[in-house]
C-alpha cells in the first residue's frame, strides 16, 4: 500500500473566507502514485472547515450570508465561549455546520468527483496560520 501525508498551511487575511484547494489536492494525489484509494482532507483547527461543493461565486457568497444569519459574529457577548476572552464563538458554530473533513475516492489516479464538485477550505476566524491535513492511501 502507498501513502502520502502532507500539511497545507493557510492564512486568510480576513475573518472569513473560502479557498478552492482542489488543484493542490489533485497535485498531491498525482505525487502519491496512488491509482485506487482514498484521500482524506481534514481541517486541523476548530474554527476552520473543509467541504465539497460547487465552485460558483454566488454560492460562496450565499454561504457567507447564510452562516452569518445562523451564527452572527456580533454582538460577541451573545456567546458563552467568548467569556474566555476570545471573540470567535460564532466561528466554532460555523465550522460545525460546514464540517471538519471530506474523503474522496481515487479512481484511475484521479479524485473521483461528481459533477461540479470541488474541495474548499473554509475559514471562520482568520488572520493567523492554520493547517489542513491531506492523507492519501491506496494502491
Amino acid at each position: 500500500m502507498k501513502s502520502l501525508t502532507e500539511h497545507l498551511w493557510f492564512e486568510v487575511p480576513n475573518r472569513r473566507g473560502f479557498l478552492n484547494i482542489t488543484p493542490t489536492v489533485e497535485e498531491l494525489v498525482l505525487r502519491s502514485g496512488v491509482n485506487e484509494g482514498l484521500c482524506l482532507v481534514n481541517a486541523m483547527h476548530i474554527t476552520a472547515s473543509v467541504f465539497i461543493n460547487d465552485n460558483e461565486s454566488g454560492l460562496l457568497h450565499d454561504y457567507e450570508v447564510w452562516l452569518e444569519e445562523l451564527a452572527p459574529h456580533a454582538p460577541t457577548t451573545q456567546y458563552h465561549h467568548n467569556r474566555t476572552g476570545e471573540d470567535n464563538g460564532d466561528a466554532h458554530l460555523k465550522r460545525q455546520i460546514m464540517g471538519r473533513e471530506v474523503v474522496v475516492a481515487i479512481t484511475n489516479g484521479k479524485l473521483d468527483f461528481g459533477p461540479w464538485e470541488q474541495i474548499f477550505y473554509g475559514e471562520f476566524d482568520g488572520n493567523r496560520k492554520k493547517r489542513v491535513l491531506v492523507k492519501i492511501i491506496g494502491e
